[in-house]
């Protein structure tokens, strides 16, 4: 056949516009399998077996479109029908009006869920084998006694995490509500789940009750109840039998492995899990508090010298050691020898448990500083413990030191889905959004966690630090107005300062550096002689050159001593760059900060290492070398990063405002870094 006859057959046949068709009417069929199956538990080779089918029928279709005609006495083979009366034309005019009705849908349901979001499916159902399990009501005449409520709750979590079948929200964004709340379905709204477990603990001498509840959030219909009596010797099981009962409840499918997991005793000895308990309550309010962390490290040090084969507690042990060293709070061999020893006791013990895999995940991050390792073993706990908010955020934090930024926010968004109300989260991800300068998404999430503890000072601080980088001085003034001396937060106190820096305020920061200085308790002489040194170089802006040499050279010896220590602390050598630089050692400076460079390398650590570039531009524009600090400044505006000058990495807004950056001010390469970029 002719190719051009062929082709206006093709046309005549209406098979163009039935491929079209087809194709318009099995892409929505796909959507609507992937939305609705899940909500009647159809398993998700159901959707699959619809597209492979949809896919098989497309050429069947052409073909049937080919061969054969619609006519008024019925279906016939086109070959045998009279051109003369063939309703071909009507039949596509029919098919056209089809195409565009089923487009139009399309385009209708696409613009509500982009502009309604809150009744997409995605958002507005949750599946029904998802649970949050509120803080345990305390009974006990003993107040002191909280800790064994939380303990049990956070025990029941960790074995409901371990089961794959069902969805279950952090303790982290339940620990904020009431015991027994009145607005349950709202809750359940807030976290993404259909039931709610309700629980109180009333413990006496060796007694022991645990009432639970299990309810259906929307309904408020009772789906389980059980209360246990036990003896402190015999409470071990209770948890693993709650676990059992709710699985059942919910229909959830348990694979032997779990069946084991949860039937799994932590220890026999009631004294080792009592202070296990206690440790565990320390461990989930500590944050980044140094002071939360060594109690519940005395917990686990308690329970493993009560029980030397306790494996969960000398996991914790480990993973609380690892933490202090990581965060600084001790670096010393002592310390990470110690978090390497409980470990291996721990995999000797129990070598394939899943809370030893997160143990041993975090010593490969925190303490070998091993990224590799570490995201081959929180990608297993992902596996094992797939409703654990912990290993999608450490893999977030991971990636994002190596500079993987679009992982690192799709892993922290993960945890976010199983973690909605854990404000740690919540900032972490939003900090992530300000390295990368998207400000807009790190604001919405601040705001989420200030919902949920308002007025918290570190998060009202990081959103007037974007304000900053906007370039919006006005909203992060308002944002400010109570922080004095004494504010505890250092993070909130520098912003401040760095505030009235931007406003070119200069004599009420220097009072308010000097106040702090002279009456605030510092935690540490390093950041006492970090305050002193922001006092000077405050001082200098002001015009006070006596006060500010100074109390520089007080700032340069106590930091040249605390160096002596700390060789290898890459804080310490840039802030001793710093001060090197403001009183004319450049040899000194460039020495320090290179040094500093060097200890923590933008090719190692991507979220801080770009920060020592910043110290390094400050240094040259201090000593004249304006090209190489326009240089390094173009680099930092490219680069996402934690800023150790701002609360936000180096924006055009930041480099106009900043005083630090006046000897460039005449330079037209400088004026274009200054230049917003349009979107």
């Amino acid at each position: 056949m002719n190719p051009k006859r062929f082709f206006g057959e093709l046309k005549r046949r209406n098979v163009y516009k039935v491929a079209i068709a087809y194709a318009v009417v099995a892409w929505l069929l796909m959507q609507i399998a992937s939305q609705i199956f899940p909500f009647f538990d159809i398993p998700s080779w159901g959707v699959r077996l619809v597209v492979l089918l949809l896919i098989i029928g497309f050429p069947i279709a052409l073909v049937l479109a080919w061969a054969f005609e619609l006519t008024p006495e019925g279906i016939k083979r086109t070959e045998d029908v009279d051109l003369s009366k063939s309703i071909r034309p009507k039949t596509g005019r029919k098919l056209d009006f089809l195409i565009i009705a089923v487009l139009l849908l399309v385009i209708a349901g696409l613009l509500f869920q982009r502009f309604h979001p809150k009744v997409s499916p995605a958002v507005s159902s949750s599946p029904e084998k998802s649970i949050a399990v509120l803080p345990f009501e305390n009974l006990s005449e003993d107040k002191a006694n909280a800790y064994f409520a939380e303990g049990i709750q956070e025990e029941i979590l960790t074995r409901l995490a371990k089961i794959a079948d069902l969805k279950v929200i952090s303790r982290t964004s339940t620990q904020r509500y009431q015991s027994k709340p009145s607005n349950l379905a709202e809750i359940a709204k807030q976290l993404g789940v259909a039931n709610i477990l309700e629980g109180s603990v009333q413990k006496a001498a060796d007694q022991v009750r645990v009432n639970v509840q299990l309810v259906h959030a929307q309904t408020d219909s009772h789906l389980w109840a059980e209360t246990y009596d036990r003896k402190l010797t015999d409470i071990f099981g209770v948890e693993s039998e709650i676990a059992k009962g709710i699985a059942e409840s919910l229909q959830a499918k348990l694979t032997g492995h779990e069946e084991q997991a949860l039937a799994a005793k932590p220890t026999n000895n009631p004294e080792a899990y009592d202070a296990y308990l206690r440790g565990l309550a320390f461990d989930t309010r500590s944050g980044f508090s140094g002071d939360a962390m060594l109690k519940a490290m005395d917990s686990y040090e308690r329970a493993v010298e009560l029980d030397a084969n306790f494996a969960l507690a000398w996991a914790r042990l480990s993973r609380a050691d690892a933490s202090l060293y990581f965060w600084r709070y001790d670096t010393t061999a002592a310390r990470r020898d110690a978090a390497k020893k409980a470990l291996e006791t721990a995999q000797k013990l129990q070598p394939s448990s899943p809370e030893i895999l997160l143990a041993l995940g975090y010593y490969q991050y925190l303490v070998l500083r091993d990224y590799e390792l570490a995201k081959t073993t929180f990608k297993e706990v992902n596996k094992v413990l797939p409703s654990s908010s912990e290993a999608p955020m450490a893999l977030g934090s991971i990636a994002r030191r190596e500079g993987h930024w679009d992982e690192s926010i799709a892993y922290l968004e993960q945890g976010l889905a199983l973690d909605p109300r854990n404000t740690e989260l919540l900032s972490d991800t939003a900090a992530t959004y300000t390295m990368v300068r998207q400000f807009p998404a790190a604001l919405k999430l601040y705001d989420l966690a200030l919902d949920i503890i308002p007025n918290d000072p570190d998060l009202v601080t990081a959103k007037a630090g974007i304000y900053q980088a906007e370039g919006n001085l006005q909203e992060a003034a308002k944002l400010l107005l109570e922080i004095n001396a004494q504010t505890s937060s250092g993070i909130a106190f520098i912003t401040k300062i760095i505030q009235l820096r931007l406003e070119r305020n200069y004599s009420e920061a220097v009072q308010l550096l000097q106040a702090r200085q002279t009456q605030f308790h510092f935690a540490s002489e390093s950041q006492k002689a970090s305050n002193q040194l922001i006092l000077a170089s405050t001082q200098s802006l002001a015009g006070d050159i006596a006060g500010a040499k100074a109390n520089g050279e007080q700032a340069r010896t106590t930091l040249e001593q605390l160096g002596k220590k700390e060789p290898d602390n890459a804080d310490l050598a840039e802030t001793l760059a710093l001060a090197n630089a403001f009183l004319g050692d450049k040899n000194s400076a460039l020495k320090q900060i290179q040094r500093a460079i060097m200890l923590l390398p933008s090719a190692k650590e991507r979220v801080h290492g770009p920060s020592r570039e910043e110290g390094l531009a400050l240094i040259q524009v201090t000593f004249g070398e304006n090209n190489s600090a326009i240089s390094t400044l173009t680099h930092l505006l490219q680069t996402p990063y934690v800023s150790w000058i701002y609360d936000a990495p180096v924006t055009p807004a930041l480099l106009r405002l900043d005083p630090f950056w006046d000897p460039l001010r005449d330079d037209p390469r400088f004026q274009k870094l200054c230049e917003e970029k349009q979107p």
